[in-house]
């Protein structure tokens, strides 16, 4: 079982999060969206065990503190294999569109569809959710989804950015339409939700 801490970070109100595997202490972050003193604070004011840091996507502004995280602690990096190219192109993450350096991100492990990652007791799936960008991906850990940007509350990420697929996107949200049960939901942007607030209200999985 996990815990969930979430910060807003950025100048785009990106969520950022941090979960604690609750047996063991052992933390991943899911996001960290820039250089954040208050992000390396409350990584270690649950104990500092940071295994992962978890990347839903390559865009800017879900992987700016990323160095900065390293900085401090020594965790794996994590994302989509189908995301690499995107993740250090800065024409493509988007950081060149706001005269952004980020630094070159040495990924740890390229995750394919349904890989588990072991954090301490707790077991995360990574499942791939192309649309917002080819490389896009959720984790689910026990009954929560960490969306990124592919499902928000009522809403869903943009599709006309460098890799962006509109009919990926549709794919993608049927494939998290179709998970059995219900989820909270943790997103990239904006308020968490449930996934049976999302098939009954949101329009885009109506």
């Amino acid at each position: 079982m996990i815990e969930v801490k979430t910060l807003v970070l950025g100048d785009i109100y990106t969520n950022t999060y941090i979960i604690k595997d609750k047996s063991t202490g052992a933390l991943a972050v899911i996001d960290p969206a820039c250089n954040s003193d208050r992000l390396v604070d409350a990584i270690n004011e649950w104990g500092g065990d940071l295994k992962y840091i978890l990347l839903t996507h390559g865009h800017f502004d879900h992987i700016g503190g990323v160095k900065y995280v390293l900085e401090h602690f020594s965790p794996q990096v994590l994302i989509s294999a189908d995301e690499m190219t995107l993740l250090n192109t800065p024409n493509l993450n988007g950081s060149a569109w706001h005269n952004l350096h980020i630094d070159e991100i040495k990924v740890d492990r390229e995750l394919l569809d349904k890989d588990t990652i072991a954090l301490g007791d707790t077991e995360i799936t990574f499942i791939t959710t192309p649309g917002h960008t080819s490389g896009s991906g959720c984790y689910i850990v026990d009954d929560v989804i960490f969306s990124g940007d592919t499902l928000f509350c009522q809403s869903v990420g943009r599709t006309d950015f460098p890799t962006s697929n509109g009919k990926d996107m549709m794919l993608s949200l049927m494939r998290l339409n179709d998970l059995k049960g219900d989820y909270i939901v943790y997103p990239g942007h904006d308020v968490k939700t449930t996934l049976n607030n999302e098939r009954k209200y949101n329009p885009y999985m109506r």
